[in-house]
């Protein structure tokens, strides 16, 4: 097929006929999608959108629906999940990219990952199809920077130290933490601080075990306790918090084992964010490879406490937060 010129995109809506979303990470493909579709509607309100699905999709469905109309209109079909299209999709697909576009029809193919569907989207791209990225957003630098986008998106400032506080609050999951810095943008004005993160997440089960972590790491116990007793206190369960702490240590140990070099290059080679690299850097000034295994061998034993295998589950995360600030500094002694 030879390939497409420009005069075919549209200009009223710079959409051209064909679109693909592509990557795993759906709350980038959804605000993809929606773009698209808000761009077309602009110049066409009247716009019908049929949606198609992998899984339920039936020979002859997208022949029949990107079909002319015998009554006109635009319209703009979306096929979703072709990373699981069977045969008989695949192949209406390349029927449909390969015959010159119809007017006023545009086709949308969201393709999450993997090596099924791979003749459709070389036959997308080779037809100058746009491409509308959704990367998977797993590491905490990639949480870093799509928070960051979030807040410049939204054209509001936050501090790093901000963006950090929100990623150890709501990190787990990217819709949750996209959620959140659209609650911020919403309910807050100025800058974004890390106050301002702490007033609406401190009590976060992931934030309260980076702050008991951050206190014992650094070797103050009275504050470790008593962020610990308060997290308790409210309710938050032993389990997190451990897990939390052993992540902290074994971030050390990575990092503490990847020598000199610049922080970002060594992010990229341990799967951290730079400020975690500088951060840990800076937490290792108390630490040697001996007292952070005595730490890890403690946080072991605590991890099968908590979970059932002992009988006091707070005495046990008391215990590890004990054995950490006491193993703090211990290298310089003697």
């Amino acid at each position: 097929m030879a390939p497409m010129t420009e005069d075919l995109v549209d200009v009223a809506h710079g959409v051209p006929p064909y679109v693909l979303v592509s990557g795993p990470e759906s709350v980038l493909a959804e605000r993809g999608l929606a773009e698209v579709l808000d761009r077309l509607r602009v110049a066409q309100p009247g716009l019908e959108v049929i949606r198609l699905y992998a899984g339920t999709y039936e020979g002859g469905e997208l022949v029949l629906h990107t079909s002319p109309s015998l009554f006109g209109g635009a319209k703009c079909v979306v096929v979703h999940d072709v990373d699981e299209a069977s045969d008989e999709l695949q192949a209406d697909l390349l029927a449909c990219i390969t015959d010159p576009p119809e007017p006023d029809l545009t086709l949308v193919v969201l393709h999450r990952s993997g090596q099924r569907g791979k003749r459709v989207l070389d036959a997308l791209r080779a037809a100058r199809a746009r491409v509308v990225d959704a990367p998977a957003v797993k590491t905490d630098r990639d949480k870093t920077d799509f928070a960051a986008h979030e807040f410049r998106r939204a054209r509001r400032k936050a501090t790093p130290e901000a963006v950090h506080a929100l990623v150890e609050a709501v990190g787990k999951d990217v819709r949750e933490l996209a959620a959140a810095c659209q609650q911020l943008v919403d309910d807050t004005t100025g800058v974004i601080d890390e106050n301002t993160v702490l007033t609406y997440h401190g009590g976060k089960v992931e934030a309260t075990g980076f702050r008991v972590a951050d206190a014992a790491l650094s070797g103050d116990t009275s504050e470790a306790l008593r962020l610990l007793r308060h997290a308790i206190g409210v309710g938050v369960d032993p389990v997190p918090i451990v897990a939390v702490l052993a992540q902290q240590v074994r971030q050390l140990i990575r990092v503490g084992s990847a020598g000199r070099g610049r922080s970002a290059d060594i992010a990229r080679d341990v799967g951290m964010a730079p400020w975690q690299v500088d951060r840990a850097r800076r937490a290792l000034a108390g630490w040697n490879g001996e007292t952070l295994a005595v730490c890890l061998q403690a946080l072991a034993a605590a991890d099968a406490e908590v979970k059932g295998g002992g009988r006091d589950p707070v005495y046990a995360v008391e215990r590890v937060v004990l054995t950490m600030t006491r193993q703090h500094g211990r290298h310089r002694e003697g």
